[in-house]
């Protein structure tokens, strides 16, 4: 259960990163032509003032799609209709028509020519993939050429539409975490055993979850401080633990600690003592912790050239198995690691590299300033850059998670 919670929690940061690019698009004047929860292929779908929204069979986070991402050109056509040119000639002169007007830089123009070729498409003899092909050129001809498609927009309009969905993940960090901060965090530890492992040496011995420890061989404990000082100074040996169960004292052990990661241990959690701050202070300290949290990424980050920084590299086996034992723990836990997960995902969607939105928001900058567009094709080869660092660093990741989970 915790791991579909925390499944469902990754998904929902996403698909709130999307509806803030839906949202900020149509507020300065952009429609959106699709906005899914889930990614297609669709299960179901509806159209409402030509958007369509579905229901994808892909169901992790969700999916915008934003009309004219690039400017139409010529080139385009020849690689998007070329199996259809192919198959039949008839096309020639109704792809010629549009394809010289954009030429030409006449966008308008192209817009007009074309209704000509839509039909063209639609009446030409065509296999099933050259058609699917040629009506999936033509959709996108009609939404990069009309007049709110993206490309057209002014700079700060573009930029907003863009930021839009990190900006979601930035607010949802502050808010997620200071809810936490609101319900009760944890503070320092006590005596009281919370939770016991499986097949540890405390189940062996019975130790139970509510149990307040008193001692530690014999020596009194009057913190948890003492508790954990005295088993992890056992290293391995025999080692008796005096409970109070039920108002009662009872001494449970001897039995060998074990080492667990890089401690000496029996194999339970304590309990702690829950502090909780007003919406003030809650949300003072989640500034803070999310401030401090930013820093450590940016810093983090050039590490990744380094192999001690490659190996702490997680991807999202390692996010849903975090935040899954975060659930187990306490709910207001598994807000605040949330919280600090959409965090992340604002800062890498923010990195300047395409296809991310800081790729799109750098790429926005300089065409202002240039006052002209990139061509398409320097798009498309940053793209490539961007996607495979992206598939190495989440192969580095998937390959960390792995082996910690398997215990490699």
């Amino acid at each position: 259960m915790s791991i579909l919670i925390s499944i469902l929690g990754l998904a929902v940061l996403i698909l709130l990163h999307e509806a803030g690019h839906f949202f900020v698009a149509r507020a300065v004047g952009m429609r959106p032509r699709r906005f899914y929860l889930g990614f297609p292929p669709a299960l179901v779908k509806v159209t409402r003032n030509g958007i369509e929204y579905g229901v994808g069979a892909i169901p992790l986070g969700g999916y915008v799609k934003i009309p004219g991402m690039h400017r139409p050109a010529a080139s385009d056509l020849d690689v998007q209709l070329g199996p259809a040119l192919a198959e039949d000639t008839s096309l020639f002169p109704k792809v010629a028509r549009v394809k010289r007007a954009l030429e030409a830089g006449d966008h308008d123009g192209a817009r007009a020519a074309l209704p000509e070729l839509e039909r063209g498409v639609e009446e030409a003899s065509l296999s099933p993939g050259a058609a699917k092909a040629a009506r999936r050129s033509v959709d996108e001809l009609r939404d990069g050429l009309s007049l709110d498609a993206y490309w057209r927009q002014r700079t700060w309009k573009r930029i907003a539409v863009i930021f839009a969905g990190p900006g979601v993940n930035i607010v949802l960090a502050i808010v997620l975490v200071a809810l936490g901060y609101m319900f009760g965090v944890p503070g320092d530890a006590n005596r009281i055993v919370r939770t016991v492992q499986p097949g540890t040496p405390a189940a062996s011995v019975g130790l139970r979850p509510g149990d307040t420890i008193v001692a530690v061989n014999g020596r009194a404990t009057q913190n948890f401080d003492a508790v954990s000082r005295l088993i992890r100074g056992s290293k391995g040996k025999p080692t008796s633990v005096t409970v109070l169960r039920n108002g009662k004292p009872l001494t449970l052990g001897p039995v060998r600690t074990k080492r667990i990661g890089d401690r000496w241990a029996l194999g339970f959690s304590p309990g702690w003592e829950k502090i909780t701050y007003g919406p003030i202070g809650a949300l003072t300290h989640s500034v803070d912790t999310n401030w401090t949290a930013t820093k450590a990424t940016i810093t983090f980050l050039p590490k990744l050239l380094t192999g001690s920084g490659r190996k702490e590299v997680s991807s999202p086996v390692g996010i849903v198995d975090v935040s899954s034992q975060a659930v187990s723990l306490t709910f207001t836990l598994f807000l605040q690691i949330l919280g600090l997960i959409s965090l992340s995902l604002a800062i890498l969607n923010l990195l300047p590299l395409l296809p991310l939105d800081g790729g799109h928001i750098l790429f926005s900058i300089i065409e202002g300033l240039r006052g002209r567009a990139v061509g398409r094709e320097v798009y498309e080869r940053v793209s490539a850059v961007g996607i495979a660092l992206f598939l190495v660093l989440m192969f580095i990741g998937l390959s960390n998670d792995l082996n910690r989970l398997g215990g490699g």
